[in-house]
């Protein structure tokens, strides 16, 4: 019998409260698959480029729809650090931002637990400074300023950490100022905006619900907790974050074709980049879901891949009948259209779909793929032999995200800011 896996409109509010978390952790960790390649490909300072060019180009646009959607319409740190907790920069936990509210136009923020630079410690003080120093000023300023272009954020301390284990791993201020100069969009997020990503129509939240939080126009809270989070809430909220996955491999790819050789370079970056994340977020989706091993398994997790979705913008169905998978892919989107991952897959170039099968079940085998009425068809079935993890998804699991565990913080907790009585 033939079913066809629910999109995020088909979970309950349990599951999708359980996925939002796990779906921002995967965004953070589109850079740890993509950028081992670049080093590989051009060093540590283009690395650091595209790292700079990417966020600078997604970030305003995302912060922008995530506060539309929500009602996040106000100009001060309060609001932009609501933004923050919802950006696939900052995942929850794994990058545990505490934060502190002087006045409406004035905090700052520690991390208690930065996951981004325990990854990157390894490598030497000269990765730790090209992250924490030459990425995060300008790209900071960048998220700051789709909240308000007189934003700056400037560290009070940060890494390389001395002594090796100070805590917190960094400190910053956030402060707006009347008399200061407004900074611009960044050039590529000008363009960012015009993409069908940075237009696309997203499920609408139903405000009559009252099974939880319908936005985020009240306090800032200390852990947002998305148990608390109506259905449909969740619901647009998990479609804006798996399109944040699509901005940001679009900066990628923008940046990238700066510095490649050639376009057959760019994309045979750009596809290693997508088979890392693929297979990476499809294991921790299963696991976090309790999906089972199998067929209907792969087939529900492929529906909520952040990397095949949207649906609404990249139209990806997934179809489970017995031991066989169908995967089918519209060749007319809006993700065609921006020539984003989805467009480098064709019927010879199917490995991030065998990656994310792989990571279900190595025994579940692209079997064929084909270009039918405007589709491409993949099917995937149960072979005999197992696949072995693609090196890309095994370079990807060098991050810690990897094998992070989320934890229960309770309820969400408002932050008083300092100068209140309250």
């Amino acid at each position: 019998m033939t079913s066809t896996a629910p999109t995020y409109q088909g979970l309950s509010q349990d599951q999708l409260a359980v996925l939002v978390p796990e779906l921002l952790l995967s965004g953070q960790m589109i850079d740890r698959s993509g950028m081992a390649h670049l080093i590989s490909a051009f060093g540590r300072d283009v690395m650091g480029k595209v790292a700079i060019e990417e966020w600078m180009a997604a970030s305003p646009v995302y912060t922008h729809r995530m506060r539309t959607a929500l009602g996040i319409d106000g100009d001060g740190v309060e609001d932009m650090f609501k933004c923050l907790q919802l950006d696939i920069g900052a995942p929850p936990q794994f990058m545990d931002f505490r934060y502190r509210i002087d006045d409406e136009y004035h905090g700052s923020f520690v991390l208690d637990h930065c996951g981004a630079l325990l990854d990157v410690e390894p490598l030497g003080d000269d990765y730790v400074t090209t992250m924490c120093h030459d990425i995060e000023d300008p790209t900071f300023d960048a998220t700051a300023i789709a909240t308000n272009r007189r934003a700056r954020i400037r560290p009070v301390h940060r890494p390389p950490r001395r002594p090796v284990d100070r805590t917190p791993h960094c400190e910053w201020t956030v402060t707006i100022e009347p008399d200061r100069d407004e900074l611009p969009l960044p050039p590529d997020s000008v363009d960012m905006f015009e993409t069908r990503a940075g237009q696309l129509v997203l499920s609408a939240i139903d405000t009559t619900e009252t099974d939880g939080w319908v936005d985020y126009r009240g306090p800032l809270v200390e852990d947002l907790q998305f148990a608390e989070w109506s259905t449909s809430a969740l619901v647009r909220v998990a479609e804006e974050v798996a399109l944040q996955h699509q901005l940001l491999s679009l900066g990628f790819l923008v940046s990238l074709r700066r510095y490649a050789e050639s376009e057959a370079q760019t994309t045979e970056i750009f596809r290693k980049q997508l088979i890392g994340i693929a297979g990476l977020a499809a294991d921790r989706i299963r696991v976090a879901l309790d999906l089972s091993a199998d067929a209907a398994g792969l087939a529900q997790v492929l529906a909520l891949h952040p990397c095949f979705g949207p649906t609404q913008y990249t139209g990806l169905t997934a179809e489970a009948d017995g031991d066989t998978v169908t995967v089918g892919i519209p060749r007319e989107s809006d993700a065609m259209t921006d020539g984003g991952w989805t467009s480098i897959l064709d019927a010879d170039h199917v490995e991030p779909l065998q990656a994310a099968a792989t990571a279900v079940d190595p025994y579940l085998v692209v079997a064929d793929a084909t270009e039918a009425d405007g589709d491409l068809v993949v099917r995937i079935t149960k072979a005999d032999t197992p696949q072995k993890e693609y090196g890309e998804v095994a370079v990807a699991r060098f991050s810690g995200g990897a094998s992070f565990e989320f934890v229960d913080r309770g309820r969400s907790i408002p932050i008083t800011p300092v100068g209140s009585s309250a």
